[in-house]
């Protein structure tokens, strides 16, 4: 394994433990070019995979389920370095292990300890970013409501491990489209919606915005209208955020704010 490779398998696994339900995320440098949620491990793969099959080449491999045969032919037809997982099956174990230079991971997916970062001058160290955002904990800001607060949940979970700037489009209990480590709000936007263009163009129509940070302008809120987003989800907390909400309602977009931000570096 190299240093790479730790680093991304551990930041799948935070990815996929934050869920119940059976989780994927492909990860590349960290961040998520697809995640997730299906009845079965085998379709929140192939779900996850359909964001950006050509980011998940060489990638990393997160699931919260052990893996089964099925997975696992599914996974053997992608070049990927690792697979994450609580468990193998014989049948899975068998078939992984005869491609070349892949590596499997079992762990028990509990994550704890704090967050440590080591500069010139010392380390960093914090609580890690888990506190969970329940339906109770949105605040409504704009005249029209949300109808789909499961996966607004969801994509506000998966922004939580995408570095900022950070936006995700999601629809049906998966990311579209990813847009990571930006120097402004815009780009971010603007990258997640090359990226569902791309492979989900289709899906754009109704789909779901959320935001790492809050928006200092309105420009992502009129943006994301002309592309087809419906429901937004962000922290709130700028100078700006009636100009925002004011665009919401102009566009009939409902939004909702956290309270609370992620800006994951």
């Amino acid at each position: 394994l190299s240093f790479n490779n730790i680093i991304d398998s551990d930041a799948a696994q935070n990815i996929v433990a934050d869920f119940s339900e059976p989780a994927v995320a492909i990860v590349k440098h960290t961040n998520p070019c697809g995640a997730a949620l299906g009845n079965t491990p085998e379709e929140a793969y192939d779900k996850a995979l359909a964001c950006d099959p050509v980011s998940a080449y060489g990638g990393i491999v997160g699931v919260n389920r052990p893996v089964t045969a099925e997975l696992a032919e599914r996974v053997a037809k992608l070049f990927v370095e690792v697979v994450v997982a609580p468990d193998f099956t014989p049948e899975a174990l068998k078939k992984l292990t005869e491609k070349k230079n892949i590596r499997l991971l079992k762990t028990d997916f509990v994550v704890s300890g704090p967050d440590v970062k080591k500069t010139n001058n010392g380390y960093l160290v914090q609580d890690r970013d888990k506190t969970p955002t329940s339906e109770d904990d949105l605040q409504l800001k704009t005249k029209k409501s949300p109808q789909d607060l499961r996966n607004l949940l969801f994509a506000w979970t998966i922004c939580r491990h995408v570095k900022s700037n950070a936006i995700v489009l999601a629809k049906d209990g998966a990311t579209i489209g990813v847009g990571a480590g930006q120097m402004s709000r815009i780009d971010a936007f603007d990258c997640a919606v090359r990226k569902a263009r791309e492979h989900n163009g289709a899906k754009l129509q109704g789909c779901l915005l959320a935001s790492d940070a809050y928006f200092p302008f309105r420009d992502v809120v009129d943006s994301a209208a002309k592309v087809g987003v419906q429901e937004i989800i962000q922290p709130g907390g700028s100078r700006r955020d009636e100009e925002s909400i004011a665009a919401c309602d102009e566009h009939g977009l409902a939004m909702v704010f956290t309270g609370r931000r992620h800006f994951k570096h």
